[in-house]
């Protein structure tokens, strides 16, 4: 008997012990993970705020800048361009009416 209980004495300290120290690492890991995850949030804070304050108050892109206005073209040269490509056959002599009225009432 005095065997059987040293041994049972013996398991349940062993148990304890493992017990304590997994509880340790566990809250060490905990605590350690807690911190990373904190600094990843601040950073993705951060980088939401920037992005976001740019996005708000950018610039237009390029591409979407207004074209310079085309010099005013002459529109003699219009007609005689359309006149050649009537006679080309490229333009109907309906088509060739209609382009006229555009260009001498724009």
């Amino acid at each position: 008997m005095p065997g059987l209980l040293r041994g049972v004495a013996r398991t349940a300290v062993v148990a304890g012990t493992a017990t304590a120290v997994s509880g340790r690492v566990q809250r060490r890991q905990a605590e350690r993970y807690a911190d990373r995850d904190a600094q990843i949030a601040a950073e993705q804070q951060r980088s939401y705020e920037q992005y976001s304050g740019q996005q708000q108050y950018a610039a237009p892109p390029q591409e979407y800048a207004p074209e310079p206005a085309a010099p005013a073209a002459d529109p003699i040269q219009q007609l005689k361009d359309l006149a050649g490509l009537r006679d080309a056959g490229i333009l109907t002599d309906e088509e060739f009416a209609v382009q006229k009225a555009k260009v001498l009432n724009p």
